[in-house]
């Protein structure tokens, strides 16, 4: 049964351990050069070599080089326990400051080893009623200290038990075949994670390795096994694209056409390499890769932090011309959501999640559609029901948040297929595809929404509004009734959330156009943080 004092927790470094991990993450590299050399040595040898002495040694080759590779998920796994670790730490060692900080505030002193007295110096012994006051808040902060202290043991257990695992798996085999079996993309989460449970860590092991592009796009695996599978694919998305800028630059000369794809594979390379930056950091939050294809505009799905073991999560839906291009942009707004609820609440485990697995518009024109937003649904619906199957503990407070387009994606999605999701946020709306926040499967008090007074998605009118609009410019009547009109709320896919008659509930924003409610300082950064704690 281990334990963490007073002490131990107030000195540790919760960085160390991420770094530890990230340098245990980076030996993946090794790994894979060498299970390139043995595939070149054995080709050598293929070709000059025959019989049954080659036979034998070809097949003792590909042993090695099934080892090898069988390693790498284990390293990857060692980065995830240990950056889990950290964040617990963290969170434990936040819970400290606070507990010390409420001890001052009662005129309390907190020793070495963590035991609470009253502070001589600002409270005399001969007032008794400023004793007993003491006294009385001394038991909250020595429970509070506890919990905190038990939450580091609790972290230290989880880690040392998944590092003895791995430990012995050394010892006995990676890895080994599963029964026959998969289940098909598009499962029902909860049927992927009764089956992925019901294998064995060997099995799973097996399963990440031999079979990681079914592996990384099932919703219901966790996350940690997602994460393992696709980075072990990110060389061969990286090839992909590779092959495919070749092939553009082999025409000659590059006709127009030509010219702008190859603009769009640069693009969507730059943000393949600035999301593995991201990936094989070692700062806080860790992130873990969900999905990702680079055919077309990309798609990606990553996480920064845990969402199986968070206490909130958010899920992040962009709009408009979002692709792999956007990575770095779209999840440095996550992550700034993401600070602000680690700021408003240090004892809390949060995670987000960018979510872009649908092919958003490239064009206004292709924006004015429903269409995609339509066909987006079943597969947000998909993941987030996959979030609720795989998390461990106490069901996560989801929050999932849409901008501009992404609006109606997440509305589209709620209304026609169910969310699962315990609010909705909606900001730079061109509307949700519903005329009222009882359409959308949670209750109107958890959807929210926000619109900047300068963002030009006010101007995405509906055209019957539109019409309403012209009518009452020229009518004599106009004045009378009130230009805009006392129900001009209708945007181009409905009402607009952002209005209090919409029915759902409404935060502010600063001036920042389209795009600036991730502004630092822009009052609908703290409200959006603060919908994702449920505050």
């Amino acid at each position: 049964m281990s334990s963490v004092g007073y002490r131990q927790l107030w000195a540790v470094d919760p960085g160390g351990w991420r770094a530890a991990g990230a340098a245990w993450a980076g030996l993946t590299g090794s790994v894979d050069r060498s299970v390139g050399g043995l595939r070149t040595a054995g080709g050598r040898l293929r070709g000059g070599w025959s019989g049954a002495a080659a036979t034998a040694a070809d097949s003792r080759l590909a042993g090695l080089r099934d080892e090898l590779a069988s390693i790498a998920p284990a390293l990857i796994e060692v980065d995830q326990v240990l950056a889990e670790f950290a964040g617990r730490l963290t969170v434990a060692k936040a819970r400290l400051t606070e507990a010390v900080a409420q001890a001052d505030a009662a005129g309390l002193l907190v020793d070495r080893s963590g035991g609470v007295h009253v502070d001589p110096a600002r409270v005399r012994s001969t007032d008794r009623a400023a004793v007993v006051v003491a006294s009385t808040a001394a038991a909250g902060v020595t429970e509070a200290l506890r919990s905190a202290l038990d939450g580091a043991a609790s972290a230290d257990r989880a880690a040392a038990d998944r590092l003895d695992d791995l430990a012995r798996a050394a010892g006995t085999g990676w890895a080994s075949p599963p029964p026959p079996g998969r289940p098909p993309l598009g499962a029902a989460p909860a049927l992927v994670n009764a089956w992925w449970s019901g294998l064995t860590s060997a099995q799973r092991r097996w399963l990440i390795g031999r079979e990681p592009a079914l592996v990384g796009r099932l919703d219901g695996v966790p996350v940690a096994a997602r994460d393992q599978a696709n980075r072990l694919r990110l060389g061969a998305w990286r090839a992909e694209l590779l092959a495919e800028r070749r092939r553009l630059l082999s025409r000659v000369p590059p006709g127009p056409l030509a010219s702008i794809r190859l603009r769009g594979v640069a693009g969507r390379l730059a943000g393949l390499d600035a999301l593995v930056g991201r990936l094989t950091a070692d700062g806080a939050p860790r992130a873990y890769l969900l999905g990702l294809d680079p055919a077309g505009e990309g798609r990606v799905v990553v996480a920064l932090g845990d969402p199986d073991h968070a206490d909130r999560v958010l899920t992040h839906v962009p709009g408009t011309t979002a692709g792999l291009d956007d990575t770095p942009g779209e999840l440095g707004r996550a992550a700034r959501v993401l600070q602000r609820c680690a700021a408003l609440a240090p004892g809390e485990r949060s995670a987000a999640v960018l979510w872009l697995d649908y092919d958003a518009p490239d064009f206004l024109t292709e924006a004015a559609s429903a269409g995609q937003a339509r066909d987006a649904g079943p597969a947000l619906h998909r993941f987030q029901e996959g979030l609720r199957a795989s998390h461990e503990g106490p069901p996560a407070r989801q929050t999932v948040l849409g901008h501009s387009y992404g609006s109606l994606v997440v509305g589209v999605a709620a209304r026609e297929h169910g969310l699962a999701a315990d609010a909705l946020i909606f900001v730079g709306s061109p509307g949700v595809g519903a005329s009222h926040a009882a359409e959308l499967g949670v209750p109107p008090r958890e959807v929210w929404a926000s619109s900047a007074p300068d963002d030009v998605i006010r101007a995405a009118l509906h055209p019957d509004e539109l019409g309403r609009r012209a009518l009452l410019r020229t009518a004599p009547l106009a004045a009378v009734l009130g230009w805009p009109g006392q129900s001009g709320h209708e945007l181009w896919f409905g009402h607009d959330p952002s209005d209090p008659g919409f029915g759902g509930r409404v935060f502010g924003s600063a001036r920042g156009g389209h795009s600036g409610y991730w502004d630092p300082g822009n009052p609908a950064l703290d409200g959006m943080a603060r919908v994702v704690l449920g505050r």
